[in-house]
């Protein structure tokens, strides 16, 4: 199970929100810029940095300058979400140095991106965020419900080529209390799709019983600014 340290970005800083509610946002200065922050992250063994542009996200603007400033300074294949509405702002990031985008209100109103994105970028080029919420999942920076359920999602996105999931119970993000193991538990008896974890994980144990119920990777934010354990104690326990 691979662990994926979060860098979400607002105005250039390191920050976290709890359930993607701005007004939550704290700022994590004592974590430097944030390519700093990178270089701790690809020290510490990380194999892959997860960045959030949440600007981009909130329609204020965005940080790819800083996102390429990562990819330029950090030798870590990266995946970034956050405001990709359209096929020119991945392509932007992909020549930036990005790895895969993660799509998320662009997949379920443009299916036909993910195809484009797929034959110019390769097949592992495209993500798909499933925001989820009472069952549902969410769209438009987690403030729109679609009439989607994950399953629904996992069905009509495997037709598509889509491989890889994001899965993110917004009930559980930024509380540090544990993550949806009954949603990604059914998420990953799904044939055909890897599951990325997201969203509630708050102490190695949750991690190890992630591990258990076989999910691909774990997106680790702010566990890791709380300093809950460290990602190297992590890898320790867990393995990359």
């Amino acid at each position: 199970m691979q662990l994926i340290p979060a860098i979400d970005l607002m105005d250039s800083k390191i920050v976290r929100l709890s359930q993607g509610e701005a007004k939550s946002v704290k700022v994590y200065e004592q974590f430097g810029e944030p390519v700093e922050a990178a270089r701790r992250w690809c020290a510490e063994g990380a194999g892959k940095l997860h960045i959030i542009d949440l600007d981009a996200a909130f329609g204020q603007g965005n940080n790819h300058h800083v996102i390429a400033e990562i990819a330029k300074r950090v030798n870590l294949p990266i995946q970034i979400g956050g405001g990709i509405h359209s096929f020119e702002i991945a392509e932007k990031l992909f020549t930036a140095g990005v790895s895969q985008v993660m799509l998320g209100s662009l997949a379920f109103k443009n299916f036909s991106v993910i195809t484009r994105l797929q034959n110019v970028f390769g097949d592992e080029s495209v993500i798909v965020a499933l925001d989820n919420k009472n069952g549902h999942v969410m769209i438009d920076g987690w403030r729109t419900a679609t009439n989607l359920t994950l399953q629904d999602a996992f069905d009509k996105f495997t037709r598509l080529g889509v491989r890889r999931f994001l899965v993110t119970s917004i009930a559980h993000d930024g509380l540090l209390n544990g993550p949806d193991f009954t949603s990604l538990a059914e998420a990953v008896q799904y044939s055909g799709a890897k599951i990325l974890a997201a969203g509630g994980i708050g102490s190695i144990d949750d991690l190890v019983g992630l591990k258990k119920i076989g999910v691909e990777g774990v997106v680790i934010g702010k566990a890791l600014y709380e300093s809950r354990f460290t990602l190297e104690q992590a890898i320790q326990r867990i393995g990359v």
